[in-house]
């Protein structure tokens, strides 16, 4: 099977076997938003448990 490109780029694995993700809503219009709300923004995350499943099939891990 081959891995969807979109998640590809979107998605990395850690060495424990976990997903990063990135977070949404920091690409543009960011006038409006608070420089705090901007900075919690940039730093990445880990999938939720609920969307572990989906997310490692699109990857085929």
């Amino acid at each position: 099977m081959k891995t969807k490109s979109g998640a590809k780029k979107r998605f990395a694995l850690t060495g424990t076997g976990k997903v990063k993700r990135k977070h949404a809503f920091k690409s543009h219009i960011l006038t409006k938003k608070s420089t705090k709300r901007k900075r919690g923004l940039t730093h990445t995350g880990l999938v939720s448990t609920a969307d572990m499943n989906r997310v490692q099939q699109m990857l085929v891990l």
